[in-house]
């Protein structure tokens, strides 16, 4: 990965850290999206001291907000015009409903609506790559999820794992309908987008839930994945020779898997992308 420049947000913790350390290590130029400073410097000094020989930098950003997404994807431009790989990792799961400076409900603008600003504003840049990726982290709880059109704020009945389920069914949806769209705009796009699940992780993820969802990802945490083995998937997409020509499918494991139905339906992830257009339009 020498001289390739990569984007990966969520890097200041779990299989976001794990994927930032392996691609370091192979020699990566990593541009670190974090919302916590401290936590971002300290994952981009471990990539240092591992002597890839890469170039390294951090950029904060809370990508519920649609603003901070629009700021942190001119800041990268600025300096980069050329993106090898983008990975959409950063994610949440919110027990508790809460709303963005957007008003948009924070799971599903965190865990889409994120992904697919921030890919839109830096999508020219990794169309200059000689063989561009875009890298997306769903979910197996896709499988528990659905698109409610009329409601996707929320606001009619909220459940934090039913919202997270469906925001990763998004992250699937959005990855094929990406595909659809660069093949439609050339047969002969070199841009190729996937998803992936990463396996059940011991990652701290969800630990900040106060109660029952909170304790029971602690006690469980001994019991499940490493973050190194769960960001196995990542890298494989990021970086694999054998799937710099597949697009718009679905991984885990490293080997393509059949999402669920709704995942499949191209009525749906084109009904979404407009959805999401709209409401990104809307977004301050």
């Amino acid at each position: 990965m020498n001289g390739k420049r990569i984007v990966l947000t969520g890097a200041s913790r779990g299989i976001g850290r794990e994927t930032a350390l392996a691609l370091g290590r192979m020699g990566a130029d990593l541009s670190l999206v974090v919302r916590d400073p401290e936590r971002g410097e300290a994952v981009a000094a471990e990539v240092r001291a591992l002597g890839g020989g890469g170039d390294v930098a951090v950029f904060i950003a809370d990508l519920s907000s649609m603003a901070e997404v629009r700021r942190v994807a001119s800041e990268i431009l600025a300096k980069h015009d050329t993106i090898d790989v983008l990975v959409n990792n950063a994610g949440a799961l919110l027990m508790d409903r809460q709303t963005t400076k957007d008003g948009f409900e924070a799971t599903f603008a965190t865990n889409h609506l994120g992904y697919f600003l921030l890919t839109k504003l830096l999508l020219d840049a990794v169309e200059k790559a000689p063989a561009g990726r875009i890298v997306n982290v769903a979910s197996e709880a896709h499988h528990r999820g659905s698109i409610p059109f009329d409601d996707l704020m929320s606001e009619k009945g909220y459940a934090g794992w039913r919202a997270y389920s469906s925001s990763k069914l998004a992250n699937i949806l959005f990855t094929s309908e990406l595909a659809r769209r660069l093949e439609a705009k050339s047969p002969k796009s070199r841009v190729t987008t996937n998803s992936l699940h990463p396996g059940v992780i011991a990652s701290g993820f969800a630990h900040n839930n106060k109660g029952l969802v909170g304790l029971l990802a602690k006690v469980a945490a001994p019991f499940l994945m490493s973050s190194e083995d769960g960001a196995k998937t990542t890298i494989f997409l990021a970086t694999a020779p054998s799937v710099a020509a597949t697009s718009g499918k679905y991984f885990a494991k490293s080997k393509p898997k059949t999402p669920s139905r709704e995942a499949r339906d191209p009525a749906v992830a084109r009904r979404l992308w407009d959805a999401s257009e709209e409401l990104v339009g809307r977004g301050a």
